[in-house]
């Protein structure tokens, strides 16, 4: 038997098995792209829940704005300032409350149709500005102020990129009639002129209206005459004021021409100065009251006293003075000369009474001074350097300068007994009305109302077309020169006063006329019963002019404020009103 060697060196032959190696690379593969789709699947998902959690979230924000705007809408409207009213409480200012729309252009989507819809709301809207400010995209306002009303018109759109807030603004419901009382106030609720701006602190910190002495009714009415007779005498401009003699209360305060108030617009025209309480002026021939007034308070002359001889020209510092009128007796009384308006005799009489005490009869009834007043707006009498010619041309209102509200004042103490008062645009509580202090002596006052009263009755007066039946009208008219660039002109301030019932004075009445002319056509009826008439205005003075407005006006407001008439029996009659 042959041996069978085996090499041991010989190298061994395998078959190395990768089936499992493929396998486990496909299914990597397989796992890889699974992983895949689930990152990508969860990528979705995410930003899915992302976008509805953000619509949620802003939902909910805005549920959260309209909730709280619902409920801010809900609460009780407080007002940043409270009511002016006028002394039978109706209103003449108030804060109302109002809306700005305003408008965001990226919630608009369809921009063209927007349009479309606010030019047939507003036709009168400029569509070429709002488009292009839709085109900035920015936040703008489309309408300031506005109403309720316009706010639910505006909702009616339907369009989101109509927001509103709210907000409120003043109001004065009468427009131009208290404009110069009760002023204006600027863009943060603050008073910047007349009652506005003098009673700021209790307007927008007191609870309660701000009661004003005014009435509504009588200023409107007063007012309505004053614009009426500027369209017949053709003046620049006109005042009137109404006032209380016993206590100051100011019932109408009226100057043309006036603005709407509501129009917050900035006024640089000086025509538009308030000539009842700002205008500084001279005022003729109503000073000659006060000469007569402090020469019978002084005890140098009484109504009776004569003054003959009384020449038509008088000359002082090289300069004349003369009678207005050359008809003029050369004898009259004291009271006469008062009646007929006497230049030279008016001169007489300050004479008899001096500088000094002239000086300070006027001072004491508040002529010379700056009065104190509810409102900013009063002017600063011109100074007087007191002398014999000052005397002379004082004693009939030339030379010497005041306002019209200090005007009422002096005349309300010579009537009223002689008892100072201060005027007022605000009631006061009887608990703190000044103290009356009296400052004429006893009897002035009616010897003065009688005098008065003869100037509107006697066909000698200047002011016939003020003796309205039943009113017991008294009155002074005063016609002056106006200054212009330092030098007397041609143009006239004309003014009459008048007090009534002179019997037992109650009210006053002051018309000023601004530069007014004649009319030929207008016709003047006597009240005095005779049923004279008259075509065309003779003399452009006040007995022709300011007389005749003040007339009207008083046969307008006389039932109103319900004076004790007098039938023809001399029975006291109240007339009754609605």
């Amino acid at each position: 038997m042959s041996k069978k060697y085996i090499n041991n060196n010989q190298k061994s032959f395998f078959f190395e098995d990768n089936s499992n190696k493929t396998y486990d690379k496909t299914n990597k593969k397989k796992l890889l792209i699974k992983e895949d789709r689930i990152y990508l699947l969860f990528f979705i998902f995410f930003c899915l829940i992302s976008i509805f959690s953000i619509k949620i979230i802003f939902t909910s924000l805005n549920a959260i704005t309209y909730q709280k705007n619902s409920i801010y809408l809900n609460l009780k409207f407080k007002t940043f300032r409270n009511d002016i009213v006028d002394t039978n409480g109706l209103p003449i200012a108030r804060n109302i409350e109002v809306f700005h729309a305003a408008i965001k252009p990226n919630l608009i989507k369809n921009k063209k149709n927007f349009l479309l819809k606010i030019q047939i709301l507003y036709p009168e809207i400029n569509i070429k500005v709002l488009n292009s400010n839709l085109k900035k995209n920015k936040y703008f306002y489309f309408q300031k102020n506005i109403s309720k009303e316009e706010q639910y018109k505006l909702w009616s759109l339907g369009e989101k990129g109509i927001l509103f807030e709210r907000t409120q603004t003043r109001v004065y419901p009468h427009r131009n009639l208290f404009s110069h009382v009760i002023g204006q106030i600027d863009e943060d609720h603050n008073g910047i002129s007349g009652v506005e701006k003098s009673y700021n602190d209790r307007l927008k910190s007191d609870q309660k209206p701000l009661i004003t002495t005014l009435d509504t009714n009588i200023q409107f009415l007063i007012r309505e005459e004053l614009v009426n007779f500027q369209k017949i005498f053709k003046n620049i401009g006109s005042a009137a004021i109404l006032m209380d003699v016993n206590n100051g209360d100011i019932l109408s305060l009226v100057s043309l021409p006036d603005f709407d108030i509501n129009k917050r617009q900035t006024i640089d025209n000086l025509n538009f100065i308030n000539r009842a309480t700002k205008g500084v002026y001279e005022l003729g021939s109503v000073f000659k009251t006060f000469t007569l007034a402090g020469g019978l308070n002084e005890g140098v002359i009484e109504t009776k006293s004569k003054f003959n001889n009384l020449p038509k020209k008088i000359t002082c510092a090289g300069k004349s003075i003369s009678e207005y009128d050359n008809k003029i007796p050369a004898n009259l009384t004291a009271e006469e000369i008062l009646i007929r308006s006497g230049n030279i005799g008016s001169v007489r009489i300050a004479q008899k009474i001096g500088e000094i005490k002239m000086k300070n009869f006027l001072d004491k009834i508040g002529l010379l001074k700056k009065i104190k007043f509810d409102i900013e707006e009063v002017g600063q009498p011109l100074p007087v350097r007191w002398g014999k010619c000052k005397l002379a041309t004082a004693s009939f209102g030339h030379g010497i300068t005041t306002t019209l509200l200090q005007l009422a004042k002096g005349y309300s103490i010579i009537s009223n007994g002689g008892y100072n008062i201060e005027p007022r645009l605000v009631k006061r509580t009887e608990s703190n009305r000044d103290k009356k202090i009296k400052i004429l002596n006893d009897g002035i006052s009616n010897e003065m109302n009688s005098i008065l009263r003869k100037i509107v009755t006697q066909r000698e007066g200047t002011a016939n077309f003020a003796n309205i039946e039943g009113y017991e009208v008294g009155g002074k008219t005063g016609t002056a020169q106006k200054i212009i660039n330092g030098n007397y002109s041609k143009n006239k301030i004309n003014t009459f006063v008048a007090v009534f019932p002179t019997s037992k004075p109650k009210y006053i009445l002051l018309v000023l006329l601004d530069e007014p002319k004649p009319n030929k056509d207008y016709i003047y009826n006597y009240r005095d019963g005779s049923g004279w008439k008259i075509k065309g205005t003779p003399y452009n003075t006040a007995g022709w002019t300011s007389v005749e407005v003040a007339g009207k006006i008083i046969e307008k407001i006389g039932p109103i404020l319900a004076i004790n008439k007098i039938d023809l029996y001399g029975n006291h009659v109240v007339k009754k009103t609605n």
